[in-house]
């Protein structure tokens, strides 16, 4: 079978880890490098890929199938669109975009063209989530009416990042910075698809620069209401040094929590301690099995390539997700709760 050929646009952090996952992949291989970093592009070739200064000639290659677009959010759009319009598949770092608008028309567009379109959220299949999953599904809870997700240390989104091209840009509100966009599209994205087949109805939220950014969020509280009466919250806290657990979840049966990881350890965070109406201790409940690795989630948009079956995360599934990302920063703005019931289809 002949393996994906994927060119990279941002070889950064996430850029080079995308370069790793694919290497283990049977079905898929990276044929050439665009960055617009010289050291960058040094560093692709030191691991032995090839690499290009030009952004013309990388989207003209005969030798690339599909395009990963792993730089800052506020290029998704343009690159992907780009990518599409030279005949390119298409996978994108999350968020997908600056907004559910742009979004759209990027899926309308690679429709249109026969090409796949898919995004990297690859933490649908964290195995905390899927054990919170797990025992929503088995009725653990009763009925949830409440489901609190939260991620807190004392430092930026910024974390390890490349150095060599702009190390702050998470910290910046141009280039897409900011908790929401970063943690949060991750954790509302399992917010709205655990509370299926409940669906969202209304949007408020509280995004606050205080210590590490002036023009965007490295505080985010996304507040949530649910068409069956219940509650989300998706809480992304750079500021604070006292962490609240990762998970906290409300029921008629029963509550549970999860503890902080400072080290984002998915399997400390699955520890899911549940306390039931009647019990004085808590008990911690079976982990789920392990979702799809990266390496999987490539081999799946490579077959989808192949017109065999859908990527791991369609685009029709991260329209939902936009729509929050995007209630939630005209609720900030306005100090209103922002209706979201019909603006998309709530599809897994």
């Amino acid at each position: 079978m002949q393996k994906l050929n994927v060119g990279i646009i941002g070889f950064g952090r996430i850029g080079a880890e995308h370069a790793g996952w694919i290497s283990q992949s049977q079905h898929v291989r990276v044929t050439e490098v665009y960055d617009a970093t010289p050291a960058r592009r040094d560093l692709a070739a030191a691991r032995g890929l090839a690499t290009t200064e030009s952004l013309d000639l990388f989207l003209t290659s005969p030798k690339i199938d599909a395009v990963l677009i792993s730089v800052p959010t506020s290029m998704h759009f343009d690159l992907a669109m780009q990518c599409l319009r030279a005949g390119k598949h298409v996978m994108i770092e999350k968020p997908m975009t600056l907004d559910l608008p742009q979004a759209k028309l990027l899926a309308e567009e690679a429709k249109a063209l026969g090409l796949v379109i898919s995004v990297f959220h690859n933490r649908r299949w964290d195995v905390d989530f899927l054990t919170v999953q797990k025992a929503i599904a088995a009725g653990t809870f009763g009925r949830v009416f409440n489901v609190e997700s939260r991620l807190g240390q004392w430092g930026s989104c910024v974390g390890p990042a490349a150095t060599e091209y702009r190390p702050n840009w998470r910290n910046e509100g141009s280039f897409g910075g900011g908790g929401l966009y970063d943690w949060g599209s991750h954790f509302l994205d399992q917010l709205w698809r655990l509370m299926l087949p409940a669906k969202p109805v209304h949007v408020f939220a509280q995004l606050r620069g205080n210590v590490w950014s002036s023009d965007c969020d490295d505080f985010a509280r996304v507040l949530v209401n649910f068409d069956n009466e219940a509650v989300g919250l998706v809480e992304i806290n750079t500021t604070t040094t006292r962490p609240l657990p990762r998970w906290h979840i409300d029921g008629t049966e029963g509550s549970a929590f999860s503890p902080y990881s400072l080290e984002f350890d998915t399997t400390f965070w699955a520890s899911l301690r549940f306390t039931g109406k009647t019990q004085q201790a808590h008990v911690t409940l079976p982990m789920a099995e392990g979702g799809l690795s990266e390496v999987q989630i490539w081999e799946k948009f490579a077959a989808a390539v192949r017109g065999e079956g859908k990527p791991a995360v369609t685009v029709e599934s991260v329209l939902p997700t936009m729509c929050l990302l995007d209630a939630a920063r005209v609720s900030s703005l306005s100090g209103k709760a922002i209706a979201v019931a019909n603006d998309v289809e709530w599809v897994l």
